[in-house]
């Protein structure tokens, strides 16, 4: 009863300094809601859509003409400008006007009335990566297309009934299937990355912001006070809060995305909770690892942002580990984001059972016990250290 008592004078000593001080509130509260307003109606559409394009037509027959009409129709692509020669194209994709630009050469439509195969030329920028081979893509199908219905038209001059046209110009069909994300929505790949690996930044940012303050003010030993001395029961008493408000915020996340948004998800409940409970602490953990590790306000929270905005990159939901070299994949086990991601693919999105990454889920758990390692450091800087600014 005398630690429960303990536990909860700190707790709510820690109500009086989150009111207190605006950066909680707005780390916690104002930023979470502005971030998942953001990523989440930025990528309402699920991918980019009417990306601008360009086309020189310098055929100017109903077969290009056709050809432009069908790339202007297509989803991820948008006809904006025309251009006379390829120096105009080139400085308009250069200037971030275009994205991509199609070069239809005079004599295309003669050429496929003659069999002689023609050739059309597409120019894209991979400035922007996902915009450029989605612009690359829609040209490369029109090219397909064109020859198709090139082809398609002699054959049914020869006489092929359209069973016979359909196998000789796709001999082999494909009958792809995008397991998790049949949309191909960006929304639900990206979305459930970003915002949770943000959100843990700001988790490790305020731990460590928060016993920074505590040897900023010289309020240390009042602190400890409380807790007779006790520097685990101070631990647990300052960040029960910060778990609480973390927790809530996250899970209020979890319901937006999954029933609000209908992000797809084969696991139950039970997954969600268990995920965003082992990403606070975790989370928390970290930054209270990080002060222990160099007892500055200044030094903690830089290690802890610079950790966490790598784990980003690090995590795999963007470049798989597996093709990352052997010790940047040996290096990715170092990023709370990671063993998250992984956590989430597989129980949550999946519905696999969580033992077949056990091994993830450990890790989050040590990332957890972190602060175990300089607790004894923690409470010596805070009867001892000086704070410099």
């Amino acid at each position: 009863m005398k630690y429960i008592s303990q536990i909860l004078d700190i707790a709510l000593r820690e109500i009086g300094i989150l009111w207190r001080n605006r950066i909680y509130g707005f780390c916690m509260l104002v930023f979470p809601l502005l971030l998942v307003v953001f990523f989440t109606t930025m990528l309402d559409d699920g991918i980019p859509q009417d990306l601008p394009v360009g086309v020189i037509d310098q055929d100017n027959s109903a077969t290009s003409r056709t050809l432009i009409r069908n790339l202007d129709a297509m989803q991820s692509s948008r006809v904006v400008c025309r251009f006379a020669n390829v120096t105009e194209a080139r400085n308009a994709m250069q200037e971030g006007k275009v994205y991509a630009y199609l070069l239809i050469p005079e004599g295309t439509a003669a050429k496929l009335m003659a069999g002689r195969q023609p050739k059309i030329s597409y120019y894209y920028t991979m400035t922007c990566l996902s915009a450029g081979s989605m612009a690359s893509k829609d040209l490369k199908t029109i090219g397909m297309l064109g020859s198709m219905a090139v082809g398609r038209t002699k054959l049914s001059a020869k006489g092929a009934t359209s069973r016979q046209v359909r196998a000789a110009l796709q001999p082999v069909s494909i009958d792809a299937h995008m397991i998790a994300n049949p949309h191909g929505s960006y929304n639900y790949s990206l979305t459930t990355v970003f915002v949770p690996g943000i959100l843990m930044l700001f988790m490790a940012l305020l731990s460590a912001y928060a016993l920074g303050m505590e040897l900023k003010f010289d309020t240390g030993k009042e602190w400890l006070a409380l807790a007779d001395g006790n520097i685990l029961v101070a631990i647990v008493g300052k960040y029960l809060v910060h778990a609480l408000v973390f927790l809530l915020v996250m899970l209020l996340y979890q319901y937006y995305i999954f029933c609000v948004l209908h992000f797809p998800h084969l696991g139950g409940v039970w997954s969600i909770v268990r995920l965003t409970v082992l990403q606070v602490v975790a989370s928390l953990g970290f930054g209270i690892f990080a002060f222990g590790l160099m007892p500055s306000l200044r030094m903690s929270m830089s290690i802890s942002s610079l950790w966490f905005v790598l784990g980003i990159s690090m995590c795999g939901s963007a470049f798989p580990v597996m093709g990352m070299d052997a010790p940047l994949q040996a290096m990715s086990w170092l990023f709370p984001l990671r063993h998250y991601w992984m956590l989430y693919q597989t129980t949550v999105l999946n519905g696999f059972p969580v033992i077949d990454v056990w091994f993830h889920l450990v890790a989050l758990v040590a990332f957890t016990l972190l602060p175990w390692f300089v607790i004894r450091k923690v409470k010596n800087a805070m009867l001892n250290y000086v704070y410099i600014p």
